[in-house]
């Protein structure tokens, strides 16, 4: 189990002029983002539910930085341990491709910030068993693979998971999914205090409705239609 610290407040938050790497992931949960902000003062791991919106790339930008904490966590046979930032806002004023190189210093394998989220939240209260008359079928076996390694190469961009690109597939399970944010409008933001797994499931429907984010306004817009020549 992972073992960390409780995060403590900057008062007043810290501004911070820096460049924040994104990586995208390929875990059990599907993709996740995780991020590596390079400040003046100090290099930061920076996993904010907000980034994940965001495509692979390096961003110039000013942070607003809410805490800083040390976090460790299982890798292999031993721990990692990294000092992590938790950001109250950001403005982005670029973006550049990763290289080859810069993408595969995100190879270590690292865990979904999904999986942390899950691990603090209380266990259910175990259900009491019902009578059967006969044995359950067994579940299917799965091939056993690492999820927390990156297996895909460089450049080439993995399906979604199933379950995200089935969600959303009629009116009524959009509604339910936007909620307040639905009907949606010709821009969007997201809110990314909602739980991930839901935020997730929101960024992958809005590229199916045709959307894409603009990160300096950090918004989703439509896309404009192609005009017949």
């Amino acid at each position: 189990m992972a073992v960390t610290s409780a995060p403590a407040k900057s008062v007043p938050p810290i501004v911070l002029r820096g460049q924040l790497t994104l990586r995208t992931i390929r875990g059990r949960n599907g993709p996740f983002t995780v991020g590596r902000l390079v400040t003046p003062n100090a290099v930061f791991a920076v996993k904010d539910p907000e980034l994940e919106q965001y495509p692979e790339g390096k961003y110039d930008g000013e942070f607003l930085i809410r805490y800083i904490f040390p976090k460790s966590y299982p890798v292999g046979d031993g721990m990692r341990f990294e000092i992590r930032a938790s950001l109250d806002g950001m403005t982005l004023y670029g973006i550049d491709k990763l290289s080859r190189d810069e993408a595969r210093s995100f190879t270590v394998p690292d865990v979904d910030p999904l999986d942390e989220e899950l691990e603090v939240q209380p266990a259910a209260t175990p259900a009491k068993p019902a009578k059967a008359s006969k044995p359950a079928k067994p579940a299917p076996v799965q091939a056993s693979a690492d999820p927390l390694i990156d297996t895909t190469p460089f450049g080439v961009d993995a399906a979604p998971p199933a379950t995200a690109a089935a969600a959303g597939s009629t009116e009524e399970d959009d509604a339910a999914l936007f909620g307040i944010l639905w009907p949606l409008g010709e821009s969007v933001k997201l809110d990314s205090t909602i739980d991930r797994r839901t935020l997730r499931t929101q960024i992958v429907r809005l590229g199916k409705l045709g959307y894409e984010v603009d990160f300096k306004t950090q918004e989703w817009s439509r896309k404009a239609e192609l005009q017949p020549a």
